[in-house]
């Protein structure tokens, strides 16, 4: 399932890109950053790229897991990676790190590929594959060239404690004035989610923001993502997409 929520009602979305305004967006930059499954949104932002016929190339400024599959390059030359986009259209690229994941481009590389006449997808932080992540002052790596910054946020992460659901909860305590024993609320999300210390950090003027709820797998948790939106106090300034493994909820 993928729906935006306008004026307080769902409206669902064929596709990532249609939810995004993608689909006449040409050689985007985009920056997935929060936690609660980026990389799990940039996957399917990438096939959806893929069956389109673009060939979008998905990088990470962190780390990143590294699948058993021909779409992944360790170490690779701008040449590998084209070829590879020639060949499979759509490619993964990164260096090599340890446990099986990969990092970021060695800084040629990565700035080769934002030349590109192709669409970028970046994981722009680590969330250690909690719900809620709080940033670090040396997160997330928004580069100038990002056109496009989605945050995402867990929906399984609201009525859980802080320390439980949240990646540096000491720091989303501090913010949200709690102790880190408390209960993550949708306004909690909401008060996260518009904060240029927190959701907005990094986003430059000339981007577009969009707030992804994802893991909406439930009836409460789409009720809590529609509590979120309420909550929020300046809706026009970004999307508010909701995703879910399941096709209705």
């Amino acid at each position: 399932m993928i729906a935006e929520i306008m004026n307080g009602k769902w409206v669902p979305r064929n596709s990532l890109l249609e939810a995004l305004e993608l689909t006449k967006t040409q050689a985007p930059r985009i920056a997935a950053a929060g936690a609660g499954g980026k990389t799990t949104i940039l996957k399917r932002l990438a096939e959806e790229y893929r069956q389109t016929g673009q060939k979008p190339i998905v990088t990470t400024t962190t780390h990143m897991f590294r699948e058993d599959s021909p779409l992944f390059l360790e170490d690779p030359s701008v040449e590998e990676i084209l070829a590879l986009l020639d060949k499979e259209g759509c490619a993964f690229a990164g260096g090599r790190a340890k446990n099986g994941k990969i990092k970021i481009l060695p800084a040629d590389v990565l700035d080769a590929i934002l030349e590109l006449p192709n669409p970028v997808l970046l994981e722009a932080d680590g969330a250690k594959r909690l719900p809620v992540k709080f940033p670090a002052g040396h997160e997330p790596a928004i580069f100038p060239e990002t056109t496009h910054v989605l945050y995402v946020y867990g929906m399984d992460a609201p009525g859980r404690k802080i320390r439980k659901a949240c990646f540096r909860p000491e720091l989303a305590a501090h913010f949200l004035k709690k102790s880190p024993e408390d209960l993550l609320t949708p306004q909690d999300i909401a008060a996260l989610a518009q904060s240029g210390r927190a959701g907005k950090k990094g986003v430059g003027a000339g981007m577009q923001y969009a707030l992804i709820l994802n893991k909406a797998d439930t009836l409460n948790r789409c009720n809590m993502a529609l509590e979120i939106w309420k909550a929020m106090e300046h809706k026009e300034e970004g999307k508010v997409i909701v995703t879910s493994n399941v096709k209705k909820v």
